[in-house]
């Protein structure tokens, strides 16, 4: 077992019991079924009690002063959730099927977002391994998984967690979570874990009873910011540093997507963010581990190259610029920020080429300019989608706007995504048109509850067409049982060989000429709704989109003579390309 600073530590003598509470000068622990026991206080506020007859599956809390009974805050299972008694778990008992498995290269990555609790009926990890085949045949080579920390209450989003080294006990044992990897392994199918290190849910954190959590230095759309750089700060930086290698190394997980690290507030000589980054990268070794962002700030210096085309931090960001011109491209929707990337193609043109729509400019929305330039990096430092769990749970009604689009919009600006040289990231359903909402859930006592469905209420009701009548309850069982995919409807639908194709296609066409694309290689231009875009790619070659987006034909942009047509969705007409007609070449270097 990887050697921890937090929680359970296995010895020849023993079980011994940890906890760094720095604002108390006694703690004791209480094993179920026995009376507390006194724990010895060390150097740097640390407690500690070695228990000889403790072993796997024994169950134990800690005892403050003022006789506040909490859970270890490095606990690896929570049988009776945030409020429980911690379990000890003896994670080098599982035996690995595939101990061999190194990873995939971050070129051949096509992403599935997936919910735990709402991919299947069970809402189990056991559960999801019966679908891995499903994912496998499609064309999946790696799962997003979001947060599975445990989280209060029956259901979540799971961006509410408390205790972040232990899987959700909804979901099922921590065992039950490594067989989920390795069977996906098995399958070829890289894993990756959404986490949060940028606050910790209103309801079963207390670790600000007994140390130094939270900073008003720094302050975040939650309150105040994670006390990463003032007084105790060294011992936070470390309790989340090793929770991220704690699931790569015990849970031989590929990468993280972090959540909002736009919100992670640091003044260090050397941002948590960095040393994260840099110390993952070491505890993995000669794996391949990915590193993922998802960044509101759209800061390009994150996602830097090194000479040989290396990630020098993180592998990639979330691109939302990229999803907001092909949302409003199949839908026309253009409330709220979706105004500032309505107009002509030229947009969807720069996000494609470039990465970012804005990079430094004014953004009214905002009221402030966002981004820094991206056009210098390679299209693989961009991760692509037309659904997501926030763009779709951010909805008034979480409904999946492009399963009810027009159709061929719909195949056209998937056909775009899917074909992309940037990593494309399905959610999931998506491939079969599954039109399950995906509104947001979670489960706190009344009084949380209520605050939730009143700031839901005030958050969604500037959206056009909102009703506050039509607001379905975040708090209750049926929003929840609401977002389960049914899968028996995925054997009627023609869209999912759709998907199939576009992804076999882009694993044996595209995927090879990644590898070292050229950063900054790539130009566009656009008139009205038609556009044209040109990536030069591993060995010169060069990939290009000639595309007419619009309900009506018009006159297609020079395409590139001597190119090989690989993919094409409707035609011409009249000379001018129909309406919604994508077509994808290869040209020689």
């Amino acid at each position: 077992m990887t050697n921890m600073t937090f929680g359970p530590a296995f010895t020849e003598d023993g079980i011994l019991f940890r906890l760094w509470a720095p604002l108390h000068e006694s703690v004791s622990l209480k094993i179920e079924g026995a009376d507390p026991q006194p724990m010895q206080l060390g150097d740097g506020g640390w407690h500690r009690c070695m228990v000889p007859i403790a072993r796997p599956g024994t169950r134990y809390r800690f005892l403050l002063p003022d006789s506040l009974e909490i859970p270890d805050p490095a606990s690896r299972f929570q049988p009776r959730d945030v409020h429980g008694p911690s379990e000890v778990v003896d994670l080098s008992s599982y035996g690995w099927k595939t101990s061999d498995w190194t990873g995939r290269p971050w070129e051949e990555m096509v992403v599935y977002e997936m919910h735990i609790g709402c991919f299947t009926s069970e809402g189990s990890f056991t559960a999801a391994i019966e679908r891995l085949d499903h994912l496998q045949t499609l064309g999946i080579t790696a799962l997003q998984i979001m947060p599975v920390s445990e989280f209060p209450g029956r259901y979540s989003w799971g961006y509410d967690g408390v205790l972040p080294y232990a899987p959700d006990s909804s979901y099922g044992r921590p065992e039950d979570f490594m067989a989920l990897v390795d069977a996906a392994h098995q399958r070829g199918i890289s894993v990756f874990l959404d986490v949060v290190y940028n606050h910790f849910g209103p309801d079963g954190n207390y670790i600000p009873s007994y140390a130094p959590l939270f900073t008003d230095h720094h302050k975040t759309p939650w309150g105040h910011g994670i006390n990463y750089d003032g007084d105790g700060s060294q011992m936070i930086r470390e309790f989340i540093i090793e929770n991220a290698i704690y699931w790569i190394t015990e849970f031989r997980l590929d990468g993280f997507r972090f959540d909002a690290v736009h919100a992670i507030k640091d003044d260090s000589d050397e941002h948590l963010l960095h040393e994260l980054a840099r110390r993952v990268r070491a505890a993995a070794g000669d794996r391949f581990v990915h590193l993922i962002v998802e960044n509101e700030e759209n800061d390009s210096d994150l996602l830097k190259r090194d000479e040989e085309g290396e990630a020098k931090l993180f592998t990639a960001q979330w691109n939302d610029d990229l999803h907001h011109v092909l949302h409003i491209t199949a839908t026309s929707e253009t409330f709220g920020y979706y105004a500032d990337y309505a107009g002509d193609a030229g947009k969807l043109g720069r996000a494609l080429a470039e990465g970012f729509v804005f990079q430094g400019e004014h953004m009214p929305y905002r009221g402030a300019s966002r981004g820094r330039p991206s056009g210098h990096l390679p299209p693989t430092a961009f991760i692509s989608f037309i659904q997501n769990h926030d763009q779709i749970g951010n909805r008034a009604l979480g409904d999946r706007v492009l399963a009810s689009s027009p159709a061929d919009a719909g195949k056209a600006v998937t056909s775009i995504y899917l074909l992309a040289p940037q990593i494309p990231m399905l959610f999931m359903g998506e491939e079969w048109g599954a039109r399950e909402p995906f509104p947001f859930f979670c489960d706190f006592d009344e009084d949380l509850n209520e605050k939730v469905r009143k700031g839901r209420r005030e958050e969604l009701s500037r959206l056009p067409g909102f009703d506050a009548d039509d607001l379905l309850d975040p708090t209750a069982p049926s929003t929840f049982a609401a977002a389960k995919l049914d899968w028996s409807k995925r054997t009627s639908s023609d869209l999912l060989d759709y998907y199939r194709t576009l992804l076999d296609l882009r694993h044996r066409r595209i995927v090879p000429l990644l590898k070292g694309a050229a950063a900054g290689g790539a130009v566009y231009r656009a008139a009205g709704n038609t556009i044209a875009v040109d990536w030069t790619l591993a060995e010169g070659r060069r990939l290009h989109l000639r595309a007419n987006l619009g309900n009506e034909a018009a006159a297609a942009l020079p395409s590139q003579q001597g190119a090989e047509t690989i993919f094409r969705l409707g035609g011409n007409d009249g000379g001018a390309l129909a309406p919604w007609t994508v077509i994808w070449s290869i040209s020689e270097a």
